[in-house]
């Protein structure tokens, strides 16, 4: 079994986060591309953004501090300290209104026609730590902000 402390964590991201040009930092906590379920702790400076990519399957975001909003191509929902906001399917992409760390959890699914639709994948990713980001395989969801990714700059 593994513990985790999300607060001691989103703090240690939160301080990169203000301290890299992208403002943002993140670090998968359990699972990956081999397994279903994948959770991510972000944090993102006011005023940056996941950028719009596809929902692979189920996902949440819990926002453990700040405010964001998340958007999709149509609507929008605010959430702020500790709540969850279900991600709809399709497209959608998550803005930091003020200095936030939040929870991405995803479980992929094969869900028709959007689980395989890769157009996000023209869409430029910031460079991972040790080296450039690449392309991810089709069969696999890509994380926005990377799943070995611990900062962008």
């Amino acid at each position: 079994m593994k513990k985790f402390s999300l607060t001691a964590l989103g703090r240690r991201h939160l301080e990169t986060a203000s301290s890299v040009g992208s403002g943002r930092s993140a670090s998968t906590v359990y699972g990956g591309h081999e397994h279903v379920l994948r959770q991510t702790v972000i944090a993102l400076k006011a005023g940056q953004e996941l950028n719009e990519h596809v929902n692979p399957g189920e996902a949440t975001v819990l926002v453990m501090s700040g405010r964001v909003c998340l958007s999709t191509r149509g609507e929008s929902w605010e959430g702020s300290g500790v709540d969850l906001l279900v991600v709809p399917q399709g497209f959608y992409a998550v803005k930091a209104l003020e200095d936030s760390v939040l929870v991405l959890t995803v479980a992929k699914t094969d869900r028709g026609p959007m689980a395989t639709d890769h157009a996000w994948q023209d869409r430029g990713r910031g460079k991972a730590v040790g080296g450039p980001a690449s392309t991810p395989r089709p069969d696999r969801h890509a994380d926005p902000v990377g799943a070995e990714v611990l900062a962008h700059e």
